[in-house]
């Protein structure tokens, strides 16, 4: 049995693994979940500076998201509209259109929220205002394996036989 090698893990240090830098998507991220060992509960916890976006206005088909505010005052965005949440406050995003979310730092202090996800695959991700999927085989969205399929596509639909060989050609 492999016993993975766990690294400490605080919600409020600053021990970061990742960080985005994107204009208009400025975060850093500590990816809690992966450092305790989890394989099917993914957990991060971000900071998103003043005037930040987490990441697009998304929903998954997969997976369930938990955010929990720990400091500041984020703006969550769901199809309902906009609403300031404060520390200790949490929202679920279920799967589907109604889970459609995104976290936004409309302050001028730092926020840091912590996000907790099933990590189950394959995912398929869309996002609404820019006409995009993603699509996730082999490991869920922030997992730790290799993708065997990932992308981001536009939504132009085609035909089931679009692109097929004719007949006699295979």
């Amino acid at each position: 049995m492999h016993v993975p090698e766990l690294r400490p893990a605080n919600v409020f240090g600053d021990d970061w693994d990742v960080e985005q830098s994107q204009p208009g998507f400025a975060w850093k991220r500590i990816r809690l979940g992966r450092r305790l060992g989890g394989e099917l509960l993914g957990a991060s916890v971000y900071e998103l500076p003043p005037g930040e976006r987490s990441w697009p206005y998304h929903l998954h088909h997969a997976n369930e998201e938990l955010l929990l505010v720990l400091e500041g005052a984020p703006t969550l965005r769901t199809p309902a509209g906009e609403r300031e949440l404060a520390p200790g406050d949490a929202a679920l995003f279920r799967r589907g259109e109604e889970g459609t979310h995104q976290v936004v730092n409309h302050s001028d202090r730092p926020c840091r929220i912590l996000v907790v996800a099933t990590m189950l695959e394959p995912e398929i991700t869309e996002y609404p205002e820019s006409g995009k999927i993603g699509l996730f085989a082999g490991e869920a969205p922030g997992g730790d394996r290799e993708f065997r399929l990932h992308g981001f596509f536009r939504t132009d639909e085609v035909g089931y036989f679009d692109g097929e060989p004719p007949a006699g050609s295979a």
